[in-house]
C-alpha cells in the first residue's frame, strides 16, 4: 500500500473531525457509513496508529489524530492560499482561518464580527480561540491574533485597527461614599480594583498629564480588596461600587455614557492600549487574513458606541 498522503485524505479527515461521527460524515460526503469506516481504517493501518476512538454515539480524536488534524487543516489552508494567489483577485477567500483574541474583547466585539464576516464570505471556516495569553507564534496554532498594544517582536506584522485609551472610572455610589480623587497620589487612599493580565506590573498604575503634562509619568501603587484576571469581572465589580477601575475605553464607554460609571482624573492619561491585528509574515499573502483584517479595520474604525 502506498505511504504517500494524498490531499483528499486530509480533506476527508478534516470533514470527519468537523462532523464528529462516522454517520454524520457519511451524510456530508454522500457515501455510506461503512465506506467512511473503511477509509478511516485504511488510513490508520497505513499510519500504524489509531486516529480516533469510536464509541456508540461519538468519536474522539487520539493525540495522534489531533496532530494529524491540525497539520491537515494547515496544509489544506496553504493549498487554498496557493490557488487563490494563482487565480488572482477574482477568487474570494475560502478555507480555515484561525483567530485568537482576549476573552472580554473577543466575546464582546470579535465574535459578533466573525458572524458578520462569514455571512459575507461563506466559504471561510473560522475557529475563534479566546485566551488571556496568546499562544506563542512559534506553535503556529492561529493565523491572526487580536490584541491590545503593538507586539515587541519586529518580525510580526502588526496592523493597527483602532485607538483604545485606558480610562479610570468608578460607580456614582462609590464616589458618593469616598469622594473622587483629585490627583494620582490620592489613588493610594482608594479601593482600586486590580486586574492581573499580560506582562504589566500588577498594582502599578502610570499616569501622565494634568499640571505635569509632558513630564515623566507618575507611578502610583494602588491596592484594593478585589482583584481578578478577568476584565469583565472587574467591570462588574466597579458597577457594583467596589472601587476605582482602570479599563480600556472599548470595555467601559457604554457604562460611562449611561452614567453607570463616572470617569475620574479626566486630565490624566494612562498608557495606550490600541487594538492590533498581528500575524506572521508568511500569512500576509493569505486572502483570508487580508480580508478579515480589512473587515475588522472597517468595523472598528469608529469609537465604541453607547448601548
Amino acid at each position: 500500500m502506498s505511504s504517500t498522503i494524498h490531499p483528499s485524505e486530509l480533506a476527508f479527515f478534516s470533514t470527519l473531525a468537523a462532523c464528529g461521527g462516522l454517520s454524520a460524515a457519511a451524510r456530508t460526503l454522500g457515501v455510506t457509513t461503512p465506506a467512511v469506516s473503511k477509509r478511516l481504517s485504511q488510513m490508520e493501518a497505513r499510519l500504524g496508529v489509531p486516529l480516533v476512538i469510536r464509541t456508540t454515539r461519538r468519536m474522539h480524536l487520539t493525540p495522534e489524530g489531533q496532530t494529524y488534524l491540525d497539520r491537515a487543516r494547515r496544509i489544506l489552508a496553504e493549498i487554498d492560499d496557493m490557488e487563490q494567489q494563482i487565480a488572482g483577485s477574482k477568487a474570494g477567500p475560502k478555507g480555515l482561518l484561525r483567530v485568537n483574541a482576549s476573552p472580554g474583547f473577543g466575546r464582546g466585539y470579535i465574535a459578533p464580527l466573525v458572524s458578520r464576516y462569514v455571512q459575507t464570505y461563506p466559504e471561510v471556516e473560522v475557529q475563534l480561540q479566546l485566551s488571556v495569553y496568546p499562544p506563542p507564534y512559534s506553535e503556529d496554532v492561529f493565523d491572526i491574533c487580536i490584541r491590545f498594544g503593538e507586539p515587541p517582536d519586529g518580525r510580526i506584522i502588526a496592523r493597527r485597527l483602532a485607538a483604545n485609551r485606558r480610562l479610570l472610572c468608578a460607580s456614582p455610589a462609590y464616589l458618593a461614599r469616598h469622594g473622587a480623587p483629585a490627583s494620582p497620589a490620592e489613588l493610594s487612599r482608594h479601593q482600586c480594583i486590580g486586574i492581573q493580565q499580560g506582562d504589566e506590573a500588577y498594582g502599578v498604575w502610570r499616569l501622565s498629564g494634568g499640571a505635569d503634562r509632558g513630564k515623566t509619568p507618575q507611578i502610583v501603587r494602588v491596592h484594593g480588596m478585589l482583584s481578578t484576571n478577568d476584565g469583565e469581572v472587574a467591570v462588574n465589580w466597579a458597577l457594583d461600587g467596589h472601587g476605582i477601575l482602570m479599563r480600556a475605553e472599548w470595555d467601559v464607554a457604554r457604562y460611562i455614557a449611561s452614567g453607570r460609571l463616572v470617569q475620574v482624573l479626566k486630565d490624566y492619561q494612562t498608557p495606550d492600549a490600541d487594538i492590533y491585528a498581528t500575524y506572521m509574515q508568511r500569512h500576509q499573502s493569505s486572502t483570508r487574513v487580508r480580508t478579515f483584517t480589512e473587515f475588522l479595520a472597517q468595523s472598528l474604525a469608529s469609537p465604541p458606541q453607547p448601548a
